[in-house]
């Protein structure tokens, strides 16, 4: 028997929008992966998947939990080279939210940082090696700081860090929700 993408479900929503304890009514965003060498490939730069299928040898599908962040990597090419750079820093919603289709994931998520081509994307990916240098889960980081990172990358200004103290006042701020 053949596994399908949609063998993974997606039961009713939580009223939370950070990440719940896996239960058997958590509903899932599923983000299709695929990895066929020198041609296309559709990865996971970070993120903590609560499951994971895979379909054969070059497709699997990663699920997230309402309110996960995760970045979603896009590499294509053509018999020149490079064609395309995707890097996608995306946040896990619930069906009761507006969310953005994007091809490959469902039901939808939240988009905070969207880099396209290779400039964007090599300014982006130091960023967050920087962060998990410090010490800290790039999906732990505040959603702020990637939002931001999208604006900077779209008005072509330089990037900020993401620092120890930023990341201590977005978890202080967490702990008073």
């Amino acid at each position: 028997m053949n596994a399908q993408p949609h063998d993974i479900s997606a039961p009713p929503p939580p009223r939370e929008n950070r990440p719940q304890a896996l239960s058997s009514d958590a509903p899932l965003t599923r983000v299709a992966l695929v990895h066929v060498p020198r041609l296309f490939v559709v990865s996971l730069r970070f993120g903590r998947p609560v499951r994971e299928l895979a379909l054969d040898g070059t497709r699997r599908i990663a699920a997230f939990l309402p309110g996960a962040r995760f970045a979603r990597l896009r590499w294509e090419a053509d018999d020149w080279g490079p064609s395309r750079w995707q890097l996608l820093v995306l946040q896990a919603g619930t069906l009761r939210e507006p969310l953005q289709r994007i091809h490959g994931i469902d039901p939808g998520v939240g988009v905070l940082l969207r880099a396209e081509g290779p400039r964007e994307v090599r300014a982006v990916l130091p960023k967050i090696d920087a962060i998990a240098s410090l010490g800290i889960d790039p999906a732990d980081a505040a959603p702020a700081y990637w939002r931001l990172l999208g604006e900077r990358l779209a008005a072509r200004h330089p990037l900020p860090d993401y620092t120890a103290a930023r990341h201590a006042v977005w978890q202080s701020g967490r702990t008073l929700q």
